[in-house]
């Protein structure tokens, strides 16, 4: 199999521009009945498009992958649903337990603590189902149990070619001579790091061997593994506005992503609409003040304002100063409406 010969090519992130349903879905349907070839190198990315695209290989039923490079998390779940796959005899195969980005700080009391510990017991409940379900879809292409699996999942190393087939996970090892071994970079590896991946044990290309960052993660690789890859991140933000109109607290960010229900929109437009009629009706309250304004004759308001002082009593606001403290007011409503 040569390059020439791929229907698709996955690479980067899963659920990126270069690794999405969407490519895979409109090649898939120009080939039906026809066996359809695809390349994939990829550390991994969203567990939901790579379980999406193995759905989408299996029900095409004629699907080839073959693996190249480094090889991790999603990027190995996508080729699950293929029935042959193959890797090149230098690349690097990584499965391991599920996890998420977790992000908290502040100063709780005792109620807050309670609340984040049982968040937190919520979490571990599904990463561990998510975690089950991953090790039986691996079971059932290596033909193994899933305990198996979960076992390796938490050792979360990385498997050479040899292994892998050894494992069940491929079905085939090729060393073909336009396919090079990979080999780390020096933003390769910090990427790796940044995201919590274990650093294979491969040389590093010639230009980054030398330079400081090249021989720490030498150095780094011999003794240190990361046991785990972020899938997803998750964090909670506030927003002060939405948060007040939902009654919540704090709103759920799933890879820099919110989700709302129908209930939630609602609020939210019914909340912009009654600010907006407070406005209108703001807006209202100045023009007629203006109108009036401009009908009231100069010499009239300073004949009013004379007569006062000339009584003795305090002055009282006339329609200038009244359509003045108006206008003010006003503003200082329109100005708050747009802070929230």
């Amino acid at each position: 199999m040569s390059k020439t010969a791929y229907n698709i090519s996955l690479k980067g992130y899963v659920g990126g521009s270069d690794f999405d349903r969407k490519t895979v879905d409109t090649t898939l349907a120009q080939n039906e009945g026809k066996r359809v070839n695809v390349l994939i190198d990829s550390l991994g990315g969203s567990l939901a498009t790579g379980l999406s695209i193995s759905s989408a290989f299996r029900n095409h039923g004629n699907v080839a992958v073959h693996f190249v490079g480094l090889n991790a998390s999603a990027a190995t779940i996508a080729s699950l649903g293929a029935a042959h796959i193959s890797m090149d005899a230098g690349a690097m195969y990584l499965v391991h337990k599920c996890s998420m980005a977790f992000f908290e700080w502040g100063s709780l009391n005792s109620d807050q603590f309670a609340t984040l510990i049982a968040d937190c017991e919520k979490i571990k409940a599904d990463l561990d189902k998510l975690d089950l379900n991953v090790a039986q879809l691996y079971a059932a292409r290596c033909k193994r149990k899933p305990e198996d699996l979960l076992v390796l999942m938490k050792v979360g190393g990385w498997l050479s070619a040899k292994e892998a087939l050894e494992w069940g996970f491929v079905d085939e090892i090729t060393d073909l001579a336009d396919e090079p071994a990979p080999k780390l970079t020096d933003a390769l590896a910090s990427a790796m790091a940044s995201e919590g991946m274990p650093i294979p044990n491969i040389p590093l290309s010639e230009a980054d061997r030398d330079s400081i960052f090249g021989k720490f993660i030498t150095a780094l690789t011999s003794f240190f593994k990361p046991s785990t890859n972020p899938i997803t991140t998750a964090m909670n933000k506030t927003y002060t506005f939405l948060c007040a109109v939902l009654g919540i607290s704090a709103i759920a960010l799933t890879d820099n992503k919110a989700s709302l229900t129908d209930e939630d929109l609602v609020k939210i437009d019914n909340a912009l609409k009654e600010k907006d009629d407070v406005i209108a009706s703001k807006d209202t309250t100045i023009a007629d003040l203006q109108a009036k304004l401009d009908k009231k004759p100069a010499e009239d308001t300073s004949a009013v304002v004379d007569d006062a002082k000339q009584s003795g009593k305090a002055d009282p606001k006339n329609d200038v100063e009244q359509f003045v403290d108006t206008y003010n007011s006003a503003r200082a409503l329109f100005n708050d409406v747009n802070t929230h």
